[in-house]
C-alpha cells in the first residue's frame, strides 16, 4: 500500500475540505463536504467525554443513509453551532435531504475542547456558526494541515507539559491499485503523539515518504515509553481533550460496514497516541463511503480496508502534529521544538 496522489482525504473523489479559524480566538472549524449525499456514513465513539450533533441518525437502523458534510469544530459545546452555519451554507447551494418542497442538509458534527489554550474566549455572541459557514464556502481539494481549522487551538500531551495539536490528513491506495481510503483528523488528545521525551512519533512504523520527518521510532525504552505524559495533568477533571476524525473511502459499503470501518479506524488513535480513548477524551470517528468502486468488497478486501483505516488514521494524526506551527500566546510549543533541540 502507498499514499494517494495528494496524500489527503480529497484523494477520495467527490470530497473537498474547507477550514475557517479565528487566530485571536485560537479556534476554528473544518468541514468535509461531499459532492452529493449519495454515500453511506457511519460513526463510532470510544472516548468518555464526546460532544456531537446528529450522530444518532448515522446508526445502521436509522433512515438517513448519506451526509452532505461532516463538521469538526473547536469550542467545546459552543462549537456545535458550527454545523448550523455549515448547514445554512449548504442549503443556499441547494443541497439537502428533500422533504416536500424543503431541503434539509445532513451535517453531523463533533467538537473538541480548546477553551483553555491562550486564546481570547470572551465572545458575546457564538462565533462558530459563522465559522462553519465559512469552512463550507472555502471547501476545495487543497487541504492545508497543522494549525488550521479545527486544529487551530488544539493541544496534546507530551514532553515539557504538552505539545500543540493540529489538523492532519493522509491517504492510502490499497493493493488492488484503485481503492482509496483516507483520513482527516483534529488532534487534541489527552495523550502524547511522541515516544517518551523524544521527537519520534508513535505512528513511525506506518510513515510514507517521510511525511512526518522520517525520524523512525528511535530506541524505545519500555519504561520510558509507558510513562504517562498527559495534558493538563494538574486538572484532569477538566475533560479538556478529544481527537475527532473522519475515515473515507471510495469502496462500496453498506451503512453498517461504514460504521465498522469507523471502529477499525480507532485503532489508528491507539497506534499514534499514548494513551488513547481515555475517560476525559471525546474520541470519535465518522466514516463516509462514496461507493465509486461499484463492486462490494470481498471479505479479504474488507480486511485490508479495515487495516488500512487504522494505519492511515495513525499517519494523519502524526502529520497534524508535525505540521503545527507556533502562534502568539500559545500554552504549548509545536513539535518542531523537539526536532530542533
Amino acid at each position: 500500500m502507498k499514499a494517494g496522489p495528494t496524500n489527503s482525504i480529497c484523494d477520495v473523489a467527490g470530497l473537498t475540505v474547507g477550514h475557517a479559524q479565528d487566530d485571536a480566538l485560537k479556534s476554528g472549524v473544518t468541514a468535509l463536504v461531499c459532492e452529493t449525499s449519495d454515500n453511506f456514513a457511519g460513526v463510532h465513539v470510544m472516548g468518555g467525554a464526546p460532544g456531537t450533533r446528529d450522530t444518532d441518525l448515522l446508526a445502521p437502523q436509522n433512515t438517513v443513509q448519506g451526509v452532505d458534510a461532516v463538521v469538526l469544530a473547536g469550542g467545546s459545546a459552543f462549537g456545535l453551532d458550527a454545523a448550523g452555519g455549515a448547514q445554512m451554507a449548504l442549503r443556499d447551494m441547494g443541497r439537502g435531504f428533500a422533504i416536500g418542497d424543503q431541503r434539509v442538509p445532513i451535517v453531523p458534527s463533533a467538537i473538541l475542547f480548546d477553551l483553555i489554550n491562550g486564546g481570547n474566549k470572551s465572545f458575546k455572541e457564538n462565533p462558530y456558526g459563522a465559522l462553519g459557514r465559512r469552512a463550507v464556502e472555502a471547501a476545495s481539494t487543497d487541504v492545508v494541515l497543522g494549525s488550521v481549522g479545527a486544529g487551530t487551538g488544539a493541544l496534546t500531551g507530551g514532553p515539557r507539559g504538552g505539545l500543540k495539536g493540529g489538523l492532519g490528513t493522509a491517504s492510502t491506495v490499497l493493493s488492488d491499485g484503485t481503492t482509496i481510503i483516507a483520513a482527516l483528523v483534529a488532534v487534541n488528545a489527552l495523550g502524547s503523539p511522541v515516544i517518551g521525551e523524544s521527537k519520534h512519533f508513535w505512528a513511525a512504523p506506518f510513515e510514507q515518504d517521510n511525511e512526518f520527518g522520517g525520524f523512525g521510532s528511535g530506541d524505545i525504552d519500555p519504561e520510558e515509553a509507558q510513562a504517562l505524559r498527559i495534558k493538563f495533568s494538574e486538572s484532569r477533571q477538566s475533560g479538556a481533550n478529544t481527537t475527532i476524525g473522519i475515515i473515507a473511502t471510495d469502496a462500496t459499503l453498506t451503512k453498517g460496514a461504514a460504521s465498522r470501518l469507523a471502529i477499525a479506524a480507532h485503532d489508528g488513535f491507539a497506534r499514534a497516541l499514548w494513551p488513547a480513548h481515555m475517560p476525559l477524551d471525546g474520541d470519535l470517528v465518522f466514516s463516509v463511503a462514496t461507493c465509486a468502486q461499484k463492486a462490494n468488497p470481498a471479505m479479504d478486501h474488507m480486511i485490508e480496508l479495515s487495516a488500512a483505516a487504522s494505519s492511515v488514521m495513525a499517519r494523519a494524526i502524526a502529520r497534524g502534529i508535525f505540521e503545527a506551527t507556533a502562534a502568539p500566546n500559545d500554552l504549548f510549543s509545536p513539535w518542531t521544538t523537539l526536532r530542533d533541540n
